[in-house]
């Protein structure tokens, strides 16, 4: 027999949710890609203090000093169920404070939002992940919830650098500690749609990430006589030029269709949408650049070179060597050979003269929805809102997801949030100024994670 939180519980379930992405957020486990950054062990720590009890068993990974994942597991009744893992990575991208209203890792709780770097990427969904487990494992001691398979809380150290240090270690060195055969992580959960009867996007695909590291060689010679001169700056500028110039045809896959219609546009705007020949110009022109960024990222691969770096050079030396790194995301059947590629037509005749490294290759993927986990979530949702329906989305990002479809899992990207959360502002929080998140998305996740536990597991 099973019974479900009353209203007082799910307040004080908010408060250890706020609590704890409080905590998450000033421990400043700032990831920026190299070895010795992210010292995730902090959050890890603070997980470790929140879902620790007698009916978990907690296992800790390291595999660099300071840079921990936790596994802890709620055993199910019957090995052959199905188990349930929920993943939240720990770790957050570099912040430039100056761009801030408030502190970025002060986790100040202002006007019912909760301040900080991490807020919605992803210490709010990793939180309230923790918040939940707990419960649940303090119900399983209490005699009120008996899960038929395991239930996995999965706190995971480096996804925002493509999870060197993280999950792809753990899926390399320790597959057995975190396999499931359904995932929750990041990142859905928003609503769209006519208010009445609204959609509520679930994460069932995303992009390939294909980060390369161009190298442009030039000759070394003094500042002060540039003329003739090969400077590998000046042809590193014409390569990032015309990466950014390069407009690749769009491409629709299946679920392209359903986020249009889900989406409310006026007709005209989706019938543009839907047309391969007319998406471009209609982008050009759309006047919310958030919203333009967005819709073009989910029909195109894309090309962003966000790093350029010289190596030790001074300004009177006219450098030698530059390298560029790309961020480039893939659409669903694309590999390697298609990215060299893009970048050949993209480069034209600066191709013969830069050197690709490859720095990630993976691979777009896909979750089918015709699970029992899929009816398990539109059950939940359905709780605080019985109109509305969730709806299969692709993520341009890319998350831990793909590791455990790898692995062969259903990982979906989940989350609950409040109906008056817009989703271009909660967008553009992404890695930008001003993270912040709501209490009220807090407490309908956090509900969120309860009811499809015990909805899937019992």
């Amino acid at each position: 027999m099973t019974s479900t939180p009353d209203e007082r519980e799910l307040g004080t379930l908010t408060g250890q949710t706020v609590d704890l992405l409080q905590t998450m957020i000033r421990n400043e486990c700032v990831n920026d890609g190299s070895r010795e950054s992210g010292h995730e062990t902090r959050n890890a720590d603070a997980l470790e203090q929140v879902i620790a009890g007698p009916s978990v068993d907690l296992e800790r990974y390291e595999p660099v000093p300071g840079r921990a994942s936790i596994v802890g597991r709620i055993a199910g009744s019957d090995p052959s169920a199905p188990s349930l893992c929920l993943m939240g990575h720990t770790d957050v991208v570099p912040v430039h404070a100056d761009g801030w209203r408030n502190d970025p890792f002060g986790g100040e709780l202002i006007d019912g939002e909760v301040w900080g770097r991490g807020a919605v990427d992803m210490l709010n969904l990793t939180s309230s992940m923790a918040v939940a487990f707990r419960d649940l494992a303090d119900a399983v001691g209490r005699g009120d919830f008996r899960p038929t398979g395991d239930l996995i809380f999965f706190g995971v150290a480096d996804e925002e650098s493509g999870s060197a240090h993280g999950a792809r270690w753990m899926a390399d060195n320790h597959p057995d500690a975190i396999r499931a055969d359904y995932v929750l992580t990041e990142n859905g959960g928003l609503h769209s749609g006519p208010s009445e009867k609204p959609f509520v996007g679930i994460n069932v695909a995303e992009k390939g990430v294909a980060w390369r590291r161009l190298t442009v060689r030039g000759a070394p010679g003094h500042g002060s006589m540039p003329f003739r001169k090969d400077n590998a700056l000046v042809k590193a500028a014409g390569v990032v030029q015309r990466l950014s110039d390069y407009r690749p045809a769009p491409r629709f896959t299946e679920l392209w269709r359903t986020r249009v219609e889900t989406l409310g546009l006026p007709d005209d705007w989706s019938t543009a949408l839907l047309d391969e020949s007319a998406i471009d110009g209609f982008l050009d022109d759309l006047a919310s650049v958030p919203a333009a960024a967005h819709l073009h990222a989910c029909t195109h691969t894309t090309f962003s070179p966000n790093l350029v770096d010289g190596g030790d050079m001074k300004t009177n030396i006219i450098p030698d060597h530059v390298v560029i790194e790309v961020d480039i995301r893939t659409l669903p059947g694309e590999d390697a050979a298609d990215v060299d590629a893009h970048l050949r037509a993209a480069l034209g005749d600066l191709a013969e003269h830069v050197e690709v490294e490859i720095m990630m290759d993976d691979a777009a993927s896909t979750s089918q929805v015709d699970t029992p986990l899929w009816d398990s979530l539109a059950r939940a949702i359905a709780v605080p809102f019985p109109t509305a329906r969730p709806t299969p989305q692709l993520v341009v990002g890319f998350t831990d997801a793909r590791i455990y479809r790898e692995m062969g899992a259903v990982a979906y990207g989940a989350g609950l949030f409040s109906p008056e959360l817009d989703a271009g502002e909660f967008g553009s929080r992404f890695h930008g100024h001003d993270e912040r998140i709501d209490v009220e998305s807090l407490a309908l996740t956090t509900q969120l994670w309860l009811h499809v536990c015990r909805d899937l597991l019992t």
